[in-house]
């Protein structure tokens, strides 16, 4: 599974959770919003993380 900027975006957009932990790793760890998706991937959809298969599920052909 790779990093698509569009779907971590989706993903976030639908979990408010998720939106609090991006604002709050731009925050505290003074990233740019690029770096904190994927800290964000890394931490919560990659390797079986908590937001795995909904972040899968956007990659599934609408139809």
């Amino acid at each position: 599974m790779k990093f698509v900027k569009s779907q971590m975006k989706q993903l976030i957009k639908d979990n408010p959770e998720l939106q609090t932990r991006l604002s709050s790793l731009i925050k505290e760890h003074d990233l740019e919003k690029n770096f904190a998706l994927k800290a964000l991937y890394h931490s919560q959809v990659a390797e079986g993380g908590k937001y795995q298969l909904a972040y899968q599920a956007l990659d599934l052909p609408k139809g």
